[in-house]
């Protein structure tokens, strides 16, 4: 295949792959602060339904596809990522977890809000911009 077809492949599957993901966001009012905070004081259960169904399907995906086919579709190989605990994974865990409770607001909803027209979450987006900021700032690899 040629190169260039590749990276055109590659790029549309990854525009496509991300305006689905979008469209599931905002299907799934995920997109809506207000209601993401009635999930997490488990008023509103849809969410849940919604989360254990990508779950699963993400679980069925990362599981199968390696078994299905020798290699990804367009290209490369199957990577798996070890799990491993440390005091940087639960610092940041808890930190996006109090942002995301005191807020109702994650980083894939926040950007899939913003051509729902809320432009409010600009607030929220900025705050994640200036944390990631800091992170990139204060770890080194």
């Amino acid at each position: 295949m040629n190169p260039n077809t590749l990276t055109f492949s590659k790029a549309l599957v990854t525009l496509l792959a991300g305006a689905l993901f979008g469209f599931g966001l905002s299907l799934a009012t995920m997109v809506q602060p207000e209601v993401v905070l009635g999930f997490l004081q488990f008023k509103d259960w849809g969410l849940m339904l919604v989360m254990g169904g990508a779950a699963g399907l993400a679980m069925l995906a990362y599981k199968g596809f390696p078994r299905w086919f020798a290699r990804p579709l367009l290209g490369g190989q199957f990577l798996t990522q070890p799990a491993s605990w440390n005091r940087q994974t639960v610092i940041g865990s808890a930190i996006f977890g109090v942002g995301w409770g005191l807020s109702g607001v994650c980083p894939g909803p926040a950007i899939a809000a913003l051509g729902t027209g809320n432009t409010d979450i600009l607030w929220a987006l900025g705050g994640i911009v200036l944390g990631a900021l800091a992170h990139g700032l204060t770890t080194r690899d």
